[in-house]
């Protein structure tokens, strides 16, 4: 991995760390669980889970950011039962704002 690429990561990470701490304090009570991507390929780095309801987010460093294989699969797929999207700084206002009204909803 190139320094370059490593600071990418961290820059990622950092947005991760502080999305959580947001989602907390947007959806007080909510749980927010880091996934494990050994796990499954491709599955969203996070599952906020809130009342009956779940969603995942998949975080990215920016909109221009790489898709690694089966993110775009996994975030589709799991949004056909529940929430899911990706997220980074340029769209994640919008994102919070349509993840709470998800939960607030009565569906």
């Amino acid at each position: 991995m190139s320094f370059e690429q490593g600071g990418l990561e961290m820059l990622e990470n950092k947005f991760k760390q502080k999305l959580v701490g947001e989602i907390k304090k947007l959806l007080p009570g909510s749980m927010v669980v880091h996934l494990d991507p050994n796990e499954i390929q491709g599955i969203p780095d996070l599952l906020v889970l809130y009342g009956f309801k779940w969603a995942a987010l998949e975080g990215k460093k920016s909109a221009k950011g790489s898709h690694r294989p089966n993110q775009d699969y996994y975030v589709e797929k799991m949004n056909e039962n529940g929430f899911a999207r990706f997220i980074f700084p340029e769209n994640k206002d919008a994102v919070l704002e349509e993840m709470k009204d998800y939960f607030s909803s009565k569906n």
